[in-house]
Parts: C-alpha cells; structure tokens; sequence
C-alpha cells in the first residue's frame, strides 16, 4: 500500500514538473519565437511552480534528502538524539498542526478570488501549502514513534 501510495505521489509530482516544463517551453517560443508573449502562460507557470514544489516536499522528496545540519546530532549519544528528535519532530508537528485550522480557513476563504487571466480560484493555488502542512504533522508523528522505539538515530555521515 505505501509503495503504491509514494508511486502516486512520484507521477503526480512528475506530471506537475512536466506540465510546468510545457507551459514554459511554450512561453519562451510565443514570447522571443513568435514575439507575441501570452499571459496565461506566465499564470499557469507560477501555479504550477507553487504546487510541484510544495508537492514534492510534501510527498516526493524522502525525510533523509532534505538538508540538514547535522554536526551537532553526529556528535551526541542515541539517547540524546532520541531526546533531539522527539523534541525537533513536536516542534515541527506541533507548529504545522497548529497551523492547519487558520490556513485552511484563509485557503478556503479564497475561493471567492480567482486568477486574472486563468481564472483559477485561489483555493486551488493555495491548496498544496495546507496538504504540506498535513504531511508535515503525519511525517513528524511517524518521527517520534520511531524516535521512542530506538528506530533511526544512528550517527550518519552525509556527503
């Protein structure tokens, strides 16, 4: 179930980038091709950007790719990494749950906007942030309950 659920986010992710890398492609050819530059193309391109990006970093790029500073935690005992990151993830979580309900409310108010030239309501440009945070709160949880069984907190050297 979960690899079939992380290949779904891949595609979607996938189509994203490769919906964005379309409409850019056909932006630069209207614009310094064909001299006649299309403003929905510059629309659609942002959209696209804000949801690839928040997609991704939601559901596509794994925990162990994302930057870290690790110094500190390579240089500790487990237990006080177990304490680090049970302590890092309630923070994480803790703040992306506590935003969710204020987010969802801008997000969802919204809707009554659209974009000037496609249209599109905000809800939908906006949306992927309050799915971010979602998966924030779903990916620190998981974090702490791997954190108390001892699971994860070897010493790493990162390249």
């Amino acid at each position: 179930m979960r690899s079939w659920l992380q290949k779904s986010a891949n595609v979607i992710g996938g189509g994203l980038f490769l919906t964005l890398f379309i409409v850019f492609v056909i932006q630069v050819t209207a614009r310094f091709g064909f001299n006649k530059p299309m403003a929905w193309t510059d629309e659609a391109a942002v959209i696209l950007y804000v949801w690839a990006i928040l997609w991704a970093a939601a559901f596509v790029v794994p925990e162990r790719e994302h930057v870290v500073f690790d110094l500190l935690w390579n240089s500790v005992s487990q237990r006080a990494r177990q304490v680090m990151q049970i302590v890092g993830n309630l923070m994480v979580g803790g703040l992306a749950l506590w935003g969710i309900p204020a987010s969802w409310d801008y997000v969802h108010f919204m809707a009554r906007e659209g974009t000037p030239v496609l249209g599109v309501s905000f809800m939908w440009v906006f949306l992927p942030f309050v799915l971010l945070l979602a998966a924030l709160v779903v990916r620190s949880a998981l974090a702490i309950w791997n954190a108390v069984r001892g699971i994860g907190l070897e010493a790493e050297l990162r390249l």
